[in-house]
């Protein structure tokens, strides 16, 4: 007998009937490391998954911190998040794109230096 959260029903059609029968996202605009921050708060009647994902995302959050929070695999986690960037609900960039590396003849110039020490 295996133990499921209490008021979950993780079985294939509800994540089906979460996900409105798709099976991925549109794109792939989400891997596991996509900070996710919400654009705007829940409004009433939406779907309660799309709801926690804007609550959670006040600050920026990972899509796996997300999938983990909601208690969802990351795949059905990744369909919500596309359904609402598309909407404008979110926004996501990936943390590479949030830093730059030096540029290759500055790093260069440090590693001559470090070893004239």
């Amino acid at each position: 007998m295996s133990r499921g959260r209490p008021g979950r029903d993780d079985s294939p059609d509800r994540l089906y009937t979460l996900t409105g029968g798709r099976s991925h996202a549109g794109s792939d605009a989400f891997d596991l490391v996509t900070l996710v921050v919400s654009e705007s708060d829940p409004v009433p009647g939406m779907q309660s998954e799309h709801a926690a994902i804007l609550r959670m995302c006040r600050l920026p959050t990972a899509v796996v911190e997300v999938a983990a929070g909601l208690g969802l695999p990351v795949s059905i986690t990744r369909i919500l998040l596309a359904d609402l960037h598309d909407t404008g609900r979110i926004s996501a960039r990936h943390p590479r794109t949030a830093y730059r590396l030096p540029d290759h003849d500055i790093l260069e110039q440090v590693l001559v230096g470090l070893r004239n020490l």
